[in-house]
């Protein structure tokens, strides 16, 4: 009986391994989106809006840019002005300056649909200094650009900061808010790490010259911002990456931000 078991045991082995076969699942290509990301900031210059496609997994990362289309920027007071196409997918204006306080509304028509969106200027809060601390992190020194400021009482405020490092923009998502720091002397610090083996090209060494762009955002922009890191690193609680939030009607991902911007430089010893 046992000899019987062992046979057909041996026999069903056969079986499966002679049938086995490499099946090729067929992927459908997900509809693709427009992507729009907006802003006017109270800079001249700072007002620009990029307008892409999205692109399934497999293909490359380039931007593909959408031209053609119609694009504007309404202020508080119905004054509208038209965003020339810059170049292939950028619409911009060099002149355009946003008061902090007003609201300012985008409006976008490519091939005949349309996406709107509006933000209003948070008042601008002053960052107070940068400097560069050595902090311990996984087992070893690394440098760490840290930002210093006094956050205002009960404007409920949220901020975005852009780190640059020899002038080249680093793409790590920095954002906060006030929710547990509201009008108190705040200090953020804007740990840099790669990914795997890239992660000594990343490091801030000594000798480097660092600079970062302190945004002050509306609350809707910050949502999309943390949606966005989030999905980007595996926090959220969903089985499968969801896109981020967005504040733009029409059904486009990306957002639209009125914010104000101001920028320190320090050298790292």
């Amino acid at each position: 009986m046992k000899h019987t078991t062992i046979y057909l045991l041996l026999s069903v082995i056969i079986i499966f391994s002679s049938c086995e076969k490499v099946i090729d699942l067929p992927l459908d290509a997900a509809a693709k989106k427009y992507v729009i990301e907006g802003a006017i900031t109270d800079m001249k210059g700072g007002c620009r809006v990029l307008i892409s496609q999205t692109k399934n997994f497999n293909e490359d990362n380039s931007f593909e840019s959408v031209s053609g289309a119609a694009v504007s920027i309404t202020d508080g007071n119905n004054n509208t002005i038209s965003l020339p196409e810059t170049s292939p997918g950028i619409y911009a204006d060099s002149l355009i300056k946003g008061m902090p306080g007003r609201t300012y509304a985008m409006h976008v028509n490519i091939n005949g649909t349309a996406f709107e969106s509006s933000s209003t200027m948070p008042f601008k809060v002053n960052m107070d200094s940068l400097y560069v601390t050595d902090d311990f992190l996984f087992g070893e020194v690394r440098k760490t650009p840290n930002v210093e400021f006094r956050d205002p009482r009960g404007t409920g405020n949220n901020y975005r900061f852009i780190l640059y490092v020899n002038g080249v923009k680093r793409k790590n998502i920095y954002i906060s808010n006030d929710s547990y720091s509201d009008g108190n002397f705040s200090s953020v610090k804007l740990f840099l790490f790669g990914d795997g083996d890239d992660d000594d090209d990343k490091k801030i060494k000594s000798g480097d010259k660092i600079g970062v762009d302190m945004l002050c955002i509306s609350p809707d922009v910050y949502k999309y911002w943390y949606s966005l890191d989030a999905g980007a690193t595996g926090n959220n609680s969903s089985a499968s990456p969801a896109n981020p939030v967005s504040n733009i009607s029409g059904g486009a991902l990306g957002y639209f931000s009125a914010h104000t911007v101001q920028s320190r430089f320090a050298d790292v010893p």
